[in-house]
């Protein structure tokens, strides 16, 4: 019986967002083989609103809408802050 472990990644990241500082948490599902990540962070109402982030053609991109203008407008950005946590891994 072989045992094979995949390594968890999970990160925060302060991104400018709506004209303020936000924090996105960032968790990496390993059971997809090209990667997909959930997104969480909390609007103005301090609700909770989740997303998906998955790389499509070489450049994380979110998947699932609707979705506030906001989160939307800096998908350039997630793809940045995700870039460099893997450089690290």
């Amino acid at each position: 019986m072989q045992i094979t472990f995949t390594k968890n990644i999970q990160f925060s990241k302060l991104i400018k967002a709506n004209g303020r500082l936000k924090e996105f948490n960032f968790r990496k599902l390993n059971e997809n083989t090209e990667g997909l990540f959930t997104v969480d962070v909390v609007d103005e109402r301090d609700s909770r609103v989740f997303f998906n982030i998955q790389k499509i053609d070489n450049k994380w991109k979110i998947v699932n809408n609707p979705l506030p203008e906001w989160i939307i407008e800096n998908e350039d950005a997630y793809n940045e802050v995700i870039e460099e946590e893997l450089r690290q891994q």
